[in-house]
């Protein structure tokens, strides 16, 4: 059986909560390289396959579908060895999928809200909606993480994978304040720690923020 593969870029947040989920149960995915920047997503080819023209998008042996958190659900029911990620307790992963829910509903579209005003549509400025909407998710992180030391429980789950790969690209724009959100901080310097976490998400995501921070400046020069 062929590895499964994973279309899309290791710069994008999606795209890394997967493979920080794979590599967590040491699956090895094949990645070939869509690069939205240059409409790679919006070929027939791709669109054939994902009309949505979204990344990630998995092809496991003939099975393909998109979706981050749908693939990393799928990943680990057919290939983790126990269910550490994404518990069989009916509670906890209900829990989990909440979580899930949170990132692809609060943090996402505030994230996409910043990153694509600045690629996409020349903004000068980061918007203070997104900013809010940030700070609003760190808020209720704050809350999920006031007796835990992680999203859910003490251990670490897909939606810390998940979530991780959303927050740290975000931070050049909306940093974690420790003072404000302590639980928040220490629970992103936990998942720092994790030894795969730099080579998977640190490296691209200072890559993704120098694209950024490079377009805001033009941005920002072509306003003056």
């Amino acid at each position: 059986m062929n590895k499964p593969i994973l279309y899309g870029s290791e710069l994008s947040p999606a795209v890394r909560g997967v493979l920080l989920t794979a590599k967590a149960m040491d699956l090895e995915l094949e990645l070939r390289p869509i690069n939205i920047l240059a409409g790679e997503h919006l070929t027939p080819e791709y669109l054939e396959m994902n009309p949505q023209h979204t990344i990630p998008t998995l092809d496991d042996n003939g099975d393909v579908f998109w979706d981050s958190q749908a693939i990393c659900l799928y990943l680990i029911d057919k290939y983790a060895p126990n269910d550490d990620l994404y518990s069989r307790d009916l509670y906890t992963r209900a829990r989990i999928n909440q979580r899930l829910y949170f990132v692809s509903s609060v943090l996402s579209p505030k994230m996409s809200m910043i990153n694509g005003s600045i690629l996409f549509r020349q903004s000068a400025e980061i918007p203070q909606a997104g900013i809010d909407g940030i700070n609003e998710g760190y808020e209720f992180m704050e809350k999920f993480l006031k007796n835990d030391s992680y999203l859910v429980g003490d251990s670490v789950t897909v939606a810390d994978f998940c979530c991780v790969a959303t927050v740290s690209t975000i931070q050049y724009a909306v940093p974690i304040d420790p003072d404000t959100y302590p639980k928040v901080a220490e629970w992103f310097e936990n998942m720092k720690s994790i030894p795969f976490y730099e080579e998977i998400n640190g490296k691209n995501v200072e890559i993704l923020e120098q694209v950024v921070l490079g377009e805001l400046e033009k941005n920002r020069a072509a306003a003056e």
